[in-house]
């Protein structure tokens, strides 16, 4: 229990009476008795404040939170006094957890119900432990405040990003894919059949109109064409050294940033979702030094579960990464055509030719895609104009890297492969927009 400004400023007025008993001695009775009326009002104030065991409190969000996204914490803090509750609270969040709240503060009405909400961005996978709650509130009457520690300790895991699959389900609902740059999920690819007729979107093709529907119903409607299904998509990827190097987020400039690996993780794992939700079926391979998961290709949504398990918890090794041995365990493993995805870096050239070795094979069977995330500063700073020696110095060194990551993603392609060289923000949607293309022009 801890006093207030009010009660302080309320003591402070006794101390002129107190003063003034030196000369004129029955101040002090008028003090004493000052005092004694203070003492009840703060009696008062404790009795008719809220008591610790009228207050509860809850931390409400997902059972597994998403890296590098914003997640919804809430906290339920019930009143069942008849007062009034003024507050200011801390949750003791992970501190690998940034948030954008750390302290919240309300007032709740008696015998109600409250929702505080913040969030959370962590910038890790992998078991994150919650402390409890600490709340400090004001008496009714201002003069006093409590502190009281609400035992809410727990466990959290932090999974690649699912929230960007809901938000994918929801647009795909409302016809709004291309909202976050994303094809449409429908595809007019060869060996398509029909599968139903609906109302007509401004994402829709105007070549998809059914006019004999549209003249029936008395508004557009267009036939929706199922592409082929079960298809073999695997994702290959790089668990190695190079892939721990973290990437800045523009958006979040304080933020540390998420890694090259955390990034492939959620895309890979958003690719999965759409390929699943086509029917299609996917496969997952990660590796650093050796070959340290594979899941078969199998379609459904308990394999969303399996390649959600398998990613969870992938760390980045400190170890050069030997795609040689991961594409060749690949090759001997899966005979059926399938769209492989590398997720790997070309920091290290040495590297690139055993990757165009393996490409060369595996093309002859499979459509291999190489997919690599570029360093914006390099663009940047390549085609800035210069102003003084030390900016034309800094420009060359950055064409020459430009042009010496142009000349390996050639020879990638000249083994047969296709490559895909983009930011790290705009490698989800990339990727998945790939596989949606290679899909309706019928390339897998």
């Amino acid at each position: 229990m801890l006093p207030t400004p009010r009660l302080l400023l309320l003591l402070l007025l006794a101390a002129p009476l107190i003063a003034g008993a030196a000369l004129a001695p029955f101040l002090s009775w008028i003090a004493v008795v000052y005092i004694a009326l203070v003492g009840m009002v703060l009696v008062s104030d404790i009795l008719l404040s809220p008591r610790p065991h009228q207050i509860e409190v809850e931390r409400v969000h997902d059972r597994r939170l998403s890296l590098g996204a914003s997640n919804l914490i809430t906290l339920l803090i019930t009143n069942a006094s008849p007062r009034p509750l003024r507050f200011t609270l801390r949750d003791e969040y992970p501190v690998e957890m940034p948030v954008d709240t750390e302290v919240l503060s309300g007032e709740i009405a008696p015998l109600s119900l409250g929702s505080f909400h913040y969030h959370a961005r962590p910038r890790r996978r992998g078991d994150y432990q919650f402390g409890d709650v600490v709340m400090r509130y004001v008496g009714v009457l201002g003069c006093h405040q409590r502190q009281v520690r609400f035992p809410a300790a727990a466990t959290v895991q932090v999974y690649p990003n699912l929230l960007e699959a809901r938000k994918y389900d929801l647009l795909i609902r409302r016809g709004q894919l291309r909202a976050i740059g994303l094809r449409s999920i429908r595809q007019l690819g060869q060996g398509g059949e029909f599968e139903r007729l609906r109302e007509y979107t401004t994402d829709d093709e105007y070549r998809r109109i059914n006019w004999k529907a549209t003249a029936r119903r008395g508004k557009p409607i267009v036939a929706e064409i199922e592409a082929e299904r079960s298809q073999h998509i695997l994702c290959v990827i790089d668990a190695g050294r190079l892939m721990a190097m973290p990437v800045a987020d523009p958006l979040q400039p304080d933020d540390a940033g998420l890694t090259r690996l955390d990034y492939v993780v959620n895309t890979a794992l958003m690719l999965s979702y759409v390929a699943l939700g086509k029917g299609d079926q996917v496969g997952m391979l990660t590796f650093a030094g050796k070959v340290e998961n594979f899941v078969v290709p199998r379609k459904g949504k308990g394999q969303f579960q399996r390649l959600l398990e398998t990613l969870y918890n992938v760390q980045a090794q400190p170890v050069e990464a030997d795609i040689a041995t991961a594409l060749a365990y690949l090759d001997q493993r899966q005979q059926r055509r399938t769209l492989i995805i590398i997720f790997t870096d070309l920091a290290n050239p040495a590297a690139v030719q055993p990757l165009v070795t393996h490409l060369r094979r595996l093309a002859r069977r499979h459509l291999p895609l190489c997919v690599t995330i570029s360093d914006p500063n390099i663009a940047n700073i390549a085609g800035r104009p210069v102003r003084n020696s030390h900016e034309l110095f800094r420009r060359l060194v950055a064409e020459q890297l430009a042009d010496e990551r142009r000349a390996l993603l050639d020879q990638i392609q000249r083994s047969g492969a296709l490559t895909l060289d983009v930011p790290a923000t705009a490698l989800t949607v990339s990727v998945v927009n790939t596989y949606l293309r290679l899909k309706e022009e019928a390339r897998l």
